[in-house]
């Protein structure tokens, strides 16, 4: 579990954490009183603002009488952060002058340790913490299993060559990962460019509205028929924007609800060779319902596609996020903030119409080439996650005094 201190250098110094750092906790103004939120001019930190390097910026300011009337206390720059509830272990050191919630921890003092040495043992540490980890759907640390960590120290001299072998060995690797994401990128504009290809509108002649070839498009269920209280662990999935991702459904085990309510959402239940698309937000997110979808809830954020019988949901639902299409959906679409589509704008998008011989066959032909970006970006994937891992054992070497 984690990173367990079996082994260092026999000049090094294994202290208790108290020994090393002295942590700190801030806290939070009263969110009902206005005066604490409202003209506020100084940072305050809440753990969505840590990003695992230097923050510059807060999402949320408080005022002077805000900081005044809570338990939240300035922080100076160059202080290292640790979440301690949710996203536990993440990791930040301030660029600016700040304060933070009671959700995050931070360095007051430290003893006979740099920062930057400190921050690399605690992102080693992260899956122990987050092992340690107490709480229902929301899991949570506190001070006390921070201070109950053991740190192996070395002499300073040695803890700043320490740092600079870590930051030279991730930096290979900050590299390595850029060049395997911009690989997934050039994939996903592959990608598009066989569906532009596979699907040029200008070159069909039969074009259709898609309310011609559907039985039905229904938008998810509204904010009244249900609520954030419906949502449990482990029931039905209810399926949101952020769930359809290159094509498929990723459901969430948090965002699901009974069988009961589901019963209740019969309307919505999900069927084979239906289309869900996303309705909010990125258009052209679109997948297939298949068999292992069958009877899952479309979520407010989605649309239901219920081709006719002749209409091949994976072939069409291709077509629905094709270049064509989103550029149409871009062009329809309301919204402000955010891109929003209806009912309206969605039975009205052009489509053509091609008999079930001709979608067998353009299918066939994109599989085919689609089905090499799969196997590529399943290489990239799994090298993503070699690479993550080789930074943790990076760092376990480092601390066990075994990086040369």
């Amino acid at each position: 579990m984690g990173f367990t201190i079996n082994s260092y250098p026999s000049h090094w110094i294994l202290k208790r954490m108290p020994d090393v750092v002295k942590w700190g906790s801030g806290g939070t103004p009263k969110a009902t009183n206005k005066a604490y939120y409202d003209g506020g001019t100084i940072p305050w930190l809440i753990i969505g603002d840590l990003n695992d390097g230097i923050v510059t910026d807060s999402s949320t300011k408080i005022t002077e009488q805000g900081l005044e009337n809570s338990s939240a206390k300035m922080i100076p720059v160059g202080t290292l952060l640790v979440a301690m509830y949710g996203s536990i272990g993440k990791l930040g050191i301030t660029g600016i002058e700040c304060c933070t919630n009671q959700a995050i921890a931070f360095a007051k003092e430290m003893y006979g340790v740099t920062l930057k040495f400190m921050y690399y043992y605690m992102k080693m540490m992260k899956s122990e913490l987050i092992a340690r980890g107490k709480g229902g759907t929301q899991k949570n640390i506190s001070q006390t299993v921070l201070n109950s960590l053991y740190v192996p120290v070395p002499p300073l001299n040695e803890q700043q060559q320490i740092v600079s072998h870590i930051e030279e060995l991730f930096s290979s690797l900050d590299n390595a990962v850029e060049t395997l994401q911009k690989t997934k990128e050039q994939l996903e504009v592959y990608r598009q460019a066989v569906l532009k290809e596979a699907f040029n509108y200008s070159e069909v002649t039969d074009i259709v509205e898609l309310q011609s070839i559907v039985d039905d498009i229904r938008i998810g269920p509204f904010g009244t028929m249900l609520h954030k209280s419906d949502y449990i662990d482990g029931g039905i999935p209810v399926i949101n924007p952020q769930h359809i991702k290159s094509q498929e459904i990723h459901p969430s085990t948090r965002v699901s609800i009974s069988e009961g309510k589901a019963h209740e959402l019969s309307s919505y239940r999900l069927r084979i060779n239906d289309v869900i698309m996303g309705r909010r937000g990125e258009m052209g997110r679109t997948a297939a319902v298949t068999t292992i979808e069958d009877g899952w809830i479309c979520g407010t954020g989605s649309i239901i596609v219920r081709l006719k019988p002749e209409y091949d949901a994976v072939f069409y639902s291709q077509i629905l996020s094709s270049p064509d299409t989103v550029h149409y959906l871009e062009e329809k679409s309301t919204g402000t903030t955010m891109n929003n589509l209806n009912e309206d704008i969605v039975k009205h998008i052009p489509i053509p119409n091609i008999t079930t011989k001709e979608q067998k066959k353009i299918k066939e032909a994109l599989d085919a080439k689609t089905s090499v970006c799969d196997n590529i970006e399943q290489t990239v994937n799994t090298a993503l996650a070699q690479a993550e891992a080789m930074r943790q054992s990076i760092l376990k070497e480092a601390f066990e005094g075994k990086l040369s």
